[in-house]
C-alpha cells in the first residue's frame, strides 16, 4: 500500500502538466485527481504551502488506523481538555472508544479528540507530530509538515493542494475511515455528531472526506466523490464559494470520463476443446460498464470456478485497471458437441488481447 501511494505521488507530479487551467475557481488553490490513474484532471496553483486548519485531521485519523485498535479504551486525560476552537467538550477520566474520538474528530471536528487520540497513541503531541510527518512522508507529501494533530495555525504547520489530494485519496483507502467520513450524523452516547461536511447532503456521489476553517486559512475542503465505481479526490484552498467550486469541479472532471460496455450480456468468451472431444463454452451472464478517461484499457482475468464435468458450471470475469481491481462480472460454463473440434482455442473477449485464464 505504501508504495502504491508513492508512486501515485510521482504520477500526480508528473502528470500534472496536462491538466485543465482554464477553470474558473474562488479558491486560492485546487486540485481534482484521479488517484486510480494519478492523472490530476485539474490544478490551479496546487504546490503553493497553505494553513489547511482541520484538514489536518485527516491525517492525524489516518495514523490512528494505522496504529491504533479502534475498539481500545482512551482515558481522556487533562491535557485534551479545553483544547482551543472546535470540541466535543471532553471530560478529564471520561473513557471513550478510538473509533468514537474519530467520530468527534472527523464529524464534529473535535480539537479535544485530536488531542486525546495523540496523546493515547504517542504519548506527546510532539511524538505523534512526528508519526503525523513520518506518514506523510511515505504518503509523497514532499510540499507539508505538521506540528500539531488537530490543524490550529501553527508556525511550521502547513501543506499543498497536491500533498491534501494525496492525504486523501490515502484515507479513502481506509475502510474505517470511507465509513466515518461519509456518515452525515450520529449519536454515540450522549453526543451527537453532525458532519460538518454539507457536501454528503448536497449530492449522493460525495462520500468524504473533511472540511477546515481558521480566519488565518480561511475555509479549506477535502472531498471525495464516485460515481459508477470511479473516485475523484477534490481539494479546494481559501475558497469561501467551496460547496459551489467542489460540485462545478466534479462535473468538469467527470465530463472527461466515458461509461464503456467492457462487457456485453451474452458475449462468447472463449472455446476450450476437452478431453472427451465436446467443447467447454464461456459466455457473459450479465454485462459490465465502467467510466473510463481517454486511452485507459483494462485488462480481464477469467476465473473458471465450478468446472462442468456434466453439462454447465460457474465462472467470473474480473476487470482490472491500472493494477487494481475494478469490478467482476458473473459467466457460465456450458459443455457442447461442435464441429472441428481441433482448432477450438480459448480466448478471452476481444477488447482484452492481453488478457488470461486461471482455473480453481
Amino acid at each position: 500500500m505504501r508504495r502504491c501511494f508513492l508512486r501515485l505521488a510521482l504520477c500526480l507530479a508528473l502528470l500534472g502538466c496536462f491538466a485543465s487551467e482554464a477553470f474558473a475557481l474562488s479558491a486560492k488553490s485546487a486540485l481534482v485527481l484521479d488517484p486510480l490513474s494519478g492523472q490530476v484532471l485539474f490544478e490551479q496553483n496546487a504546490d503553493a504551502p497553505s494553513l489547511v486548519a482541520s484538514t489536518t485531521k485527516i491525517l492525524t485519523a489516518l495514523v490512528i488506523c494505522r496504529t491504533c485498535n479502534l475498539d481500545e479504551t482512551v482515558q481522556i486525560p487533562p491535557e485534551a481538555v479545553g483544547v482551543e476552537g472546535s470540541s466535543i467538550y471532553l471530560k478529564v477520566g471520561e473513557r471513550l472508544t478510538v473509533r468514537e474520538l474519530l467520530y468527534g474528530l472527523l464529524l464534529s471536528s473535535g480539537n479535544d479528540a485530536a488531542a486525546a487520540l495523540a496523546l493515547h497513541c504517542a504519548g506527546s503531541l510532539e511524538s505523534f507530530a512526528e508519526k503525523m510527518n513520518a506518514c506523510a512522508r511515505e504518503l509523497g507529501m514532499q510540499s507539508s509538515h505538521f506540528v500539531n494533530p488537530h490543524g490550529l495555525d501553527a508556525e511550521g504547520h502547513y501543506s499543498t493542494a497536491r500533498d491534501l489530494a494525496l492525504l486523501g485519496a490515502a484515507a479513502m483507502e481506509e475502510p474505517e475511515l470511507r465509513t466515518i467520513t461519509a456518515t452525515r450524523s450520529i449519536r454515540i452516547g450522549a453526543r451527537s455528531h453532525t458532519n460538518h461536511n454539507k457536501l454528503l447532503w448536497r449530492s449522493g456521489e460525495f462520500v468524504g472526506v473533511k472540511t477546515g476553517y481558521t480566519r488565518a486559512a480561511g475555509r479549506i475542503l477535502v472531498s471525495a466523490a464516485e460515481r459508477a465505481g470511479r473516485r475523484l479526490i477534490l481539494v479546494t484552498i481559501s475558497d469561501p464559494d467551496d460547496w459551489n467550486d467542489h460540485e462545478a469541479l466534479l462535473r468538469d472532471a467527470m465530463a472527461r470520463f466515458s461509461k464503456t460496455e467492457l462487457l456485453p450480456e451474452d458475449a462468447e468468451l472463449g472455446k476450450l476443446p476437452l478431453l472427451s472431444g465436446r467443447i467447454l463454452r464461456l459466455r457473459a451472464a450479465e454485462d459490465f460498464r465502467y467510466p473510463l478517461l481517454p486511452g485507459e484499457q483494462p485488462l480481464a482475468l477469467v476465473r473458471l470456478k465450478n468446472l462442468p464435468w456434466d453439462e454447465e458450471g460457474e465462472a467470473q470475469v474480473r476487470f482490472f485497471l491500472h493494477g487494481k481491481q475494478i469490478g467482476s462480472a458473473k459467466a457460465r460454463m456450458e459443455v457442447v458437441n461442435e464441429e472441428e473440434t481441433a482448432k477450438a482455442t480459448f480466448r478471452i473477449w476481444p477488447l482484452f488481447p492481453t488478457g488470461s485464464g486461471e482455473a480453481d
